[in-house]
């Protein structure tokens, strides 16, 4: 199977409102390349509309379609965060997070109108961003001795490999993203340079 190593994700973050019967949903999608970011800007959204009475999220990471997470946060199971996350990959967007928060306007919308309400504002937030579509990436540390830093630099430069960071003391450390298509080559040319050592660290 050829690994596909592109993904279609957000540029950048969006919001949108969706009215129905009294209620307001307003929802709020994000770029984001891990979990940890959910949480802080879930407690974001939370201060920011204490008096809402859901803030219901699904988000996507990775390329495949198994990674995900979502929470109806006291709505109906299945009304709220489901079709946040059907409307994330009936569009094959991922590394994105998105919040709706809900607030009731006292008339009961039913099963079919939650889920409705919930999946029309995720649309509406996706269309105020831009979708772009990004490299599968494996970010490795790259390890060596100052005095191969010229061999290593004009691989690095050659391959036109991403440096994140980089730390030059009598031992040099450089993060480096390289897409995940590359690996092997990048990798097998490094291990050709003695002492220089290349540890994996994440995907992204």
């Amino acid at each position: 199977m050829l690994f596909n190593d592109t993904y279609k994700t957000i540029d950048a973050a969006a919001e949108a409102i969706f009215r129905d019967r009294g209620s307001k949903f307003l929802a709020f999608a994000y770029p984001i390349q891990s979990e940890n970011q959910v949480k802080e800007i879930i407690a974001k959204l939370k201060t920011a509309h204490p008096k809402a009475n859901h803030h219901c999220w699904a988000m996507r990471l990775t390329p495949d379609r198994s990674v995900f997470k979502l929470n109806d946060d006291g709505e109906p199971s299945g009304t709220a965060g489901r079709p946040i996350l059907n409307t994330l990959l009936s569009r094959d967007l991922t590394n994105v997070l998105v919040v709706v928060v809900r607030y009731f306007g006292g008339t009961l919308l039913g099963v079919p109108g939650l889920i409705n309400a919930y999946k029309a504002a995720t649309e509406e937030a996706l269309a105020n961003t831009q979708i772009v579509e990004k490299t599968v990436n494996d970010i490795y540390t790259i390890s060596f001795d100052y005095l191969q830093m010229n061999d290593v630099m004009r691989l690095i430069k050659e391959a036109d490999v991403q440096i994140i960071e980089q730390e030059f003391d009598n031992e040099c450390n450089i993060q480096v993203s390289i897409r995940k298509m590359q690996v092997n080559i990048v990798l097998g040319k490094l291990d050709k340079l003695t002492g220089v050592k290349a540890k994996y660290r994440h995907t992204l």
